[in-house]
């Protein structure tokens, strides 16, 4: 409970952005598996698309501090050797 006025705003604010947090990595984990879903698929050519499409929305994630740029690097870069070991 919040005993003072910015204290109540301060906990106003954190619940908008944890919304809003959860909704863009929500966002990012359906675009990884997308890329995903395509390389299962063993379209190649979906596959890219979907990864050029999943790597802004990852990029995005790393701006506004939501996700460390570590793990950005991580997924674009396993996604990108596995779309490059498809034949």
């Amino acid at each position: 409970m919040a005993n003072t006025k910015s204290a109540e705003k301060a906990a106003r604010q954190a619940e908008e952005h944890r919304a809003r947090n959860i909704a863009l990595r929500s966002r990012m984990r359906t675009a990884v598996r997308n890329v995903t879903a395509a390389i299962a698929g063993g379209d190649k050519t979906a596959a890219q698309t979907s990864y050029q499409t999943a790597v802004p929305v990852i990029d995005s994630l790393v701006n506004k501090r939501i996700i460390h740029r570590n793990k950005a690097a991580r997924h674009k870069s396993h996604l990108a050797a596995r779309i490059r070991s498809m034949p």
